[in-house]
Order: structure tokens, then sequence, then C-alpha cells
């Protein structure tokens, strides 16, 4: 994710379904989100490391204790070859069957989830996904210096997009997305019981999109085959 905090408002429930079934999550941040916040009493350096901390804090509220971050300038992320090589790179390392990322397509219904790093990571993670990760003649130094083995990754699942084919009831893990949504303090705790009216409208919605019996609540992703 392009974030802190994108995984959560998107995809947290889910998530936290994967661990309690014992599915081994690992977190990649390509920024430290230190264009986020609204506190000007502290620098830009301070905000990126409190922002890490908030996230490390939000992922172990849905069970996950890997979270990495690239360093990425916040607000200026494109989708460069720089970008991919650093995402195939942690494909490798990590050997995930599953790729979750956000939706490198607007939605032009709902902007807020296409800013434009949300995009550009998007769009490099498919492609660090097919065809960087797998292809040994793609970033060879990856194999030649730090000996990193190609992987095929089986699916990609994006979120945030205007095309979603596959919806994820999170009912029962709406309280762990809500608790690591207030973990991100700097973003969120500003908006008080809005937070949480405002992210049940969003799911309801999802919900009723799906078919799903009114009260519950869902995520919803776009699953991309990519074997």
């Amino acid at each position: 994710m392009a974030h802190p905090d994108d995984v959560d408002f998107g995809s947290a429930g889910t998530v936290a379904q994967w661990t309690e079934r014992g599915v081994e999550v690992v977190y990649l941040m390509v920024t430290d989100g230190d264009a986020g916040g609204f506190d000007d009493g502290i620098t830009r350096a301070e905000m990126a490391e409190l922002r890490r901390d908030e996230q490390r804090a939000a992922a172990k509220c849905v069970g996950v204790e890997d979270v990495r971050f690239l360093g990425y300038p916040d607000g200026r992320v494109e989708a460069t070859l720089g970008l991919r090589r650093d995402i195939a790179r942690v494909i490798r390392q990590v050997r995930p069957d599953r790729v979750l990322t956000s939706s490198a397509e607007r939605d032009y219904r709902r902007i807020h989830p296409s800013h434009p790093d949300h995009r550009a990571v998007g769009s490099a993670a498919l492609d660090a996904v097919y065809p960087d990760a797998r292809n040994p003649y793609a970033f060879p130094e990856l194999l030649a210096d730090e000996g990193l083995e190609t992987w095929t990754v089986r699916e990609v699942w994006a979120s945030g997009g205007p095309l979603s084919d596959h919806y994820v009831d999170v009912t029962g893990t709406f309280a762990q997305k809500l608790a690591a949504l207030k973990a991100h303090a700097s973003q969120t705790a500003r908006m008080g019981e809005e937070l949480e009216t405002m992210v049940r409208g969003w799911l309801a919605a999802n919900a009723a999109a799906a078919g799903l019996p009114e009260g519950r609540l869902a995520e919803a992703f776009q699953v991309i085959d990519t074997v």
C-alpha cells in the first residue's frame, strides 16, 4: 500500500480473518506518510516516525507482526522501474500466494480511494507481480547480487477501484478494523465518533452491493488471476 492506514481503511477486516485462520500476512508500505496529519508543531520527519509506529500498532490489532517500509516521499509516488524493482524484491523475499494492493484505476464515483499515490502503487505492484517477480531476466541483480529467486504470485486483490467482483463479510472483525483505524491517531483522532459512522456506512454499502442481509458489513475487492 502507499501510506500507513491505507490497508486499514480498505482491508483490515479481511486481513483479520486471514490471520485468524493462520495465514501469514506481511505489510509493505511504500511511503512513511510524512505528508499526512494535521499537526504543524512537529517536523515531517517526526510525522513519518509517528506514522510508522501507528502502522505497526494498527497491524497488531489484526494479527500482523511484519511491517516494512520503502520510504518513498508521500504525495510524490510514481510507478517507476525503481518502485517496481523494490516491490518485486519484497515479493521474492516473502514469496506470497496473494498480493493485496490498491487499484490502479480511478473511481469517479468515490474519488478519495483514487489518490495518485494509491493508483501509482497499484500499477507498480501489479507490474511487480507480472512480469517482474517471476521473470529471472527482469531486474537480474535481484538474483545475481541478492540471491532472490523468482516467484509467481497466484492472485492480486485490488481495493478502492471502480470494479469490485469479490466481497468479504467483515461484520465479525469490524471491531478489530475500527481498533486498527483508531491506532492511526494522527489521522483519525480528530474525527471522533464520526469515524465509526463513516466506515460503517462504506461497509454497509458494500454489503448491500454484495446482496448480504441488512446489518452486515463487507469489504470490496477486484480479484485478478495472475498465474
